[in-house]
């Protein structure tokens, strides 16, 4: 049996409107009050189930706000994954298939996108994002890298 990894790179963006994101964002570096944090890759074999955490800095949390989760893929626009806001007030993006899905810890304040027998097609940049109501800025927690091909690891 072949053991073929997927890399999933990670980014954290935070914005100031409640909209689609908009892919000029993402060429934006600019800083703000709000601090999302998620790890900068992750590689798990095909069929295994992922978990991408996203965390907001104090003052944000599950229940009071809401995240996106996007997922872009080289050469792609960003595609909407995931809303959640509570238990009763979440839903996924148009084809999307139901293997993600949000996991909320509220205790560590985390926003976690599972993905459930991940497949080679889940390959791809995510990221998180929220909007406090008053900043209309994006913020970036890391340096983006290219996906590496699974025969480099």
């Amino acid at each position: 049996m072949l053991w073929a990894p997927v890399i999933v790179l990670l980014g954290a963006w935070c914005t100031g409107k409640d909209t689609p994101l908009d892919p000029a964002l993402l060429a934006q570096g600019a800083s703000s009050q709000l601090v999302v944090t998620q790890p900068l890759s992750v590689a798990d074999p095909l069929g295994t189930t992922v978990k991408l955490s996203c965390a907001l800095s104090s003052g944000y949390s599950i229940g009071n706000d809401r995240v996106r989760w996007y997922q872009q893929k080289p050469g792609s626009a960003p595609r909407f994954v995931y809303h959640y806001y509570t238990s009763s007030d979440q839903g996924r993006g148009t084809g999307i298939p139901a293997r993600f899905t949000i996991s909320p810890d509220t205790s560590n304040n985390l926003w976690n996108l599972v993905i459930s027998g991940v497949q080679a097609e889940d390959e791809a940049d995510y990221y998180c994002y929220t909007w406090d109501g008053k900043q209309s800025v994006a913020a970036h927690t890391g340096q983006r890298t290219p996906l590496l091909p699974p025969r480099a690891l």
